[in-house]
């Protein structure tokens, strides 16, 4: 998802160019690290090593997410490299940490296609922070791969035109709220809904509208639209509002940080209807918030469940959590396949320039990865299922796979 914050694109090659200066400035202090702890060199790319760099959320407002992308990235560039590497070269990796704001998100990608000379990257995980740093890939055409950059003009931007050096592994918001809304109407039987969304994020407002249109295409009534703003606390007085439209269901498409204090307040409030919301939601952070009781009859959307019973879901379960001794989320996932989705095109392209690896990417087909089985469509998303999952005494519980 997901970068919360109003995130603005940086539209103009201008602006790009004219903070390489503060970046390559700022260098010492945000040195990139290899995954064998030491130092990335900035003279170039050796010949028996494939650089990959992560421009992530490490530390800010929405750390777990990138935290969580960088853990499974590690997992993916350590089994690889075990087994070989790509074409017989080992992958070094280069996380950078863009702190969850996009200006250092910008600084990043500058560093990590200047300084690191990086091969490829994985791109910041929410959908400002990957919009901000589109241009410099497309400027130094360095395949970029957002895993949790969910809103649909990370790739497509408003004019329709397609940023040609950019991808990602997740599923797009236009998918999630139609199957939020699907869901509401087909399983929970919900006729009267409310939306309540952060106004001041794409990824909010992409799933609102699209939770929206679905829901009243299958006969049901928005009966109250609420807003908040992001780092809001209190949220009672719009909650009043809500309570008073009496809706059957609320969708709250939002980040964890704010939907957890959403949902406790909420049902300190006596709103016991059933709340639903995206990936956005996918923190252990949200549990701390809003309380494991109050999550009770609450459900997202998300990329996978780690209680799939699917043999390679299982054996990436038991790997990973062999590696940080815990069960891997939905971000983890992502980063772990974000790797691969990229080895795979370089191993395609049988080489390490940028536009040959561009090539493979937007070529793939039935590609099978933990997070599903995808190919890239015109726009570089992939077609890919969606899984439904209930809050369960603070516990993520499998309910249901939804195909595209």
């Amino acid at each position: 998802m997901t970068e919360k914050k109003t995130l603005k694109r940086f539209a103009s090659v201008f602006l790009a160019s004219s903070l390489i200066v503060g970046a390559l400035a700022g260098c010492s202090s945000n040195e990139g690290t290899s995954s064998t702890g030491g130092s990335s060199s900035s003279a170039g790319e050796s010949s028996d090593v494939i650089k990959i760099g992560a421009n992530l959320e490490l530390s800010g407002a929405v750390a777990s997410y990138g935290s969580s992308i960088k853990d499974g990235a590690e997992l993916a560039i350590e089994e690889i490299n075990a087994a070989g590497g790509i074409d017989g070269k080992q992958i070094e990796f280069v996380p950078v940490d863009n702190k969850s704001e996009s200006a250092e998100a910008t600084n990043a990608a500058i560093k990590l296609a200047t300084q690191d000379k990086v091969t490829a990257m994985i791109a910041p995980a929410t959908s400002g922070n990957a919009i901000a740093t589109a241009q410099i890939a497309n400027q130094y055409k360095i395949p970029t791969v957002t895993a949790s950059g969910t809103a649909p003009n990370v790739t497509e931007n408003e004019d329709g035109t397609i940023n040609d050096f950019v991808f990602r592994t997740c599923f797009i918001d236009p998918f999630q709220g139609i199957v939020a809304a699907n869901f509401a109407s087909n399983e929970l039987e919900a006729k009267n809904v409310a939306i309540y969304a952060d106004n001041a994020s794409d990824y909010a407002k992409g799933l609102a509208a699209s939770f929206k249109e679905q829901i009243e295409a299958n006969g049901g009534t928005v009966v109250a639209e609420e807003a908040y703003v992001a780092d809001d606390t209190d949220f009672k007085s719009t909650l009043t509002r809500i309570k008073s439209a009496n809706p059957d269901f609320i969708f709250i498409p939002g980040y964890y940080e704010e939907v957890g204090l959403i949902v406790k307040q909420a049902r300190e409030l006596g709103i016991e209807a059933p709340l639903m919301g995206a990936d956005g939601w996918d923190s252990p952070t949200l549990v701390e918030l809003a309380g494991a009781e109050a999550l009770n009859n609450t459900f997202i959307t998300n990329h996978y469940s780690s209680e799939d019973p699917e043999e390679t879901i299982q054996g990436f379960v038991e790997a990973f959590n062999a590696k940080f001794s815990e069960s891997p989320n939905a971000f983890h996932a992502l980063g772990y396949d974000t790797v691969f989705f990229i080895k795979d095109a370089i191993e395609r392209a049988g080489s390490t320039d940028g536009e040959a690896i561009q090539k493979a990417l937007a070529e793939t087909e039935n590609l099978s990865l933990i997070t599903g089985t995808f190919s890239v469509d015109e726009k570089h998303n992939p077609v890919k299922s969606a899984t439904v999952l209930e809050y369960v005494d603070g516990v993520q519980e499998f309910n249901s796979k939804v195909n595209p």
